[in-house]
């Protein structure tokens, strides 16, 4: 049998376990955690802050929480080449002429920060990443044979929001997007869309994020989307047929359109209601067009790509401020700040915690000592609540080089051997396992 994250085991509904909640540790402290958003909470666990000399919308991340966010983003990384992405940096300057051309000065400049005189040039902020992915694809011949060509970043962007609607993570004004453009040929589009959403699916599972909806977003009235019918039509056919192959359920949302194209949106709902696209996927003809970019097809002639965006966790920061909100700060195991806290009885245990804590750091665990200086076993067991696994060593567990396991959700295991235990856990973490132990009798 296997525990979740959840403290359930597998077979059994979440809501029927009793002793253990959704977010993996005791019903109290639930009930304290439910009351906070991300803002409150992450800051009581020393993941992140903000500082009115850094500036309003800039928070800065805390050691904890770039344990998070690092880990995140190598989990994104490595999906990504598994799934035959190339990996770029892009500067986060641009030239006003950049955007001009792709669209967003016309169409977002009031969400752009101000340009920047330099040497005689206008310099922005990029708001966006696929501009500079247009001219990377565009810096070399390209053949069919060589699409789909997926790009992917993890890059910096900046949107000019107002004071007024930043808050945490979710609204800030420097954003770590996760970002592919896939350059592909008109009959690869589908496809490619497709495989998107089987990332996101993934990385949702390994995330315990529940969506809740699929949205296709749609051109409204007014002037802020470009004008091309044709591509429109075009590309929200694609989206729709793409949608209705998969089985999803979604609904059609007019006015939600990017700019310069139609796109699928996943939405997630926080703890008060509100409700966010965390990931997308979208259908875009109109820059590939704007940036002149081509590929040499079977023919010997030049064809035009389409240019597929999508984010399979949209920005580090809201993906993160979800996260929390989601699991009450206790993470899955894989995702922790802390994967193990080591728990000695007495100093006399102490080097065999510290030899333990090496263990660990060679195998790539996060662990910690909390030693008898912090206070009682019970007192150092509850500040380690959130904490997915906790080793205890007694006298006994030393002399046998064991350790007595106790999981986040209350459960308490026999002692065992170090390797094993060992063995175990870098087993699920490193399968992004939302379990927090599996029986060896299941």
């Amino acid at each position: 049998m296997s525990r979740r994250a959840d403290g359930c085991l597998s077979p059994k509904p979440r809501g029927e376990c009793p002793g253990a909640s959704p977010c993996g540790h005791s019903p109290d402290v639930r009930e304290e955690t439910a009351m906070h958003d991300h803002r409150k909470l992450g800051r009581e666990l020393g993941l992140f802050d903000t500082d009115p000399l850094i500036g309003a919308g800039l928070p800065y991340w805390l050691p904890d929480g770039a344990a998070v966010r690092h880990t995140l983003e190598e989990y994104i990384r490595a999906a990504e080449r598994r799934a035959g992405y190339q990996h770029v940096y892009s500067p986060v300057l641009g030239k006003r002429e950049l955007y001009e051309i792709s669209g967003h000065w016309a169409h977002y400049s009031g969400d752009m920060f101000p340009p920047m005189d330099l040497g005689g040039e206008q310099v922005v902020l990029r708001p966006s990443l696929c501009p500079h992915h247009a001219v990377i694809y565009r810096s070399g011949s390209h053949s069919y044979r060589e699409l789909p060509l997926r790009m992917a970043e993890l890059g910096g962007m900046y949107r000019s929001e107002l004071s007024g609607v930043l808050g945490g993570l979710t609204r800030v004004r420097a954003i770590q997007l996760n970002d592919a453009h896939i350059f592909c040929t008109l009959d690869q589009v589908a496809q490619e869309a497709q495989a998107a959403l089987e990332m996101i699916r993934r990385a949702y599972e390994a995330l315990g994020i529940t969506p809740t909806r699929y949205r296709l977003s749609l051109p409204g009235p007014g002037g802020k989307y470009v004008a091309a019918p044709e591509k429109w039509q075009r590309s929200i056919a694609l989206l729709t047929d793409v949608l209705d192959r998969s089985g999803l359920p979604y609904e059609a949302a007019e006015g939600e359109a990017a700019f310069y194209g139609p796109k699928i949106d996943v939405q997630v709902t926080d703890g008060a209601g509100r409700e966010s696209t965390l990931s997308t996927v979208q259908v875009d003809f109109h820059q590939p067009e704007q940036f002149d970019l081509h590929y040499i097809g079977a023919d010997g002639a030049k064809h035009r790509p389409v240019m597929v965006h999508r984010s399979i966790i949209g920005s580090v920061e809201r993906a993160v401020a979800h996260l929390i909100e989601q699991h009450g700060g206790a993470f899955p195991a894989w995702l922790a700040p802390t994967q193990l806290v080591i728990l000695p009885i007495s100093d006399t245990e102490l080097p065999n915690a510290a030899a333990l804590a090496r263990r660990c750091a060679d195998l790539g665990l996060r662990a910690k000592i909390a030693g008898p200086e912090r206070g009682s076993l019970g007192a150092r067991i509850r500040e380690a609540r959130l904490v997915p696994y906790q080793a205890v060593i007694g006298a006994k567990e030393a002399a046998d080089d064991h350790v007595a396991m106790r999981l986040r959700d209350g459960h308490r295991l026999d002692p065992q051997p170090v390797d094993d235990v060992l063995t175990h856990i870098s087993g699920l973490i490193g399968a992004h396992s939302t379990d927090l132990w599996v029986d060896s009798a299941s």
